[in-house]
């Protein structure tokens, strides 16, 4: 599995376009930056066939550090959860199935 960059992504979207790099990454970080300050107003963010982004609260629970055992209250928090869209979950099965295809071990010949 490789890890793609924001770096990457725009340089990829300035080839595609053909704009500026300068240009793409302004708008990309725009839109994140817009994605982030609705998230945090609590707002619900819906891109169709992409997805959804919205946020939850998790409740407080009492953990335990591992190291010394010791009981720990964690506070409630919100968090960000994402469900998938109809495109983004079929290119996500596509890759599924041709993982299997090639993992899957050469089938005998019938003679």
């Amino acid at each position: 599995m490789h890890t793609v960059t924001k770096k990457e992504m725009v340089d990829r979207i300035a080839d595609q376009t053909k704009n500026k790099r300068v240009v793409v990454k302004q708008i990309v970080q725009c839109f994140l930056d817009e994605v982030i300050s609705e998230l945090g107003q609590g707002n619900r963010l819906e891109f169709r066939d992409f997805g959804v982004f919205e946020t939850k609260m998790r409740a407080a629970r009492t953990a335990q550090n591992p190291k010394t055992l010791e009981r720990v209250q964690v506070p409630p928090k919100r968090t960000v959860k994402f469900k998938v869209g109809r495109l983004m979950k079929i290119e996500l099965q596509k890759g599924m199935d041709a993982a299997a295809a090639a993992a899957a071990p050469p089938s005998e010949p019938s003679y």
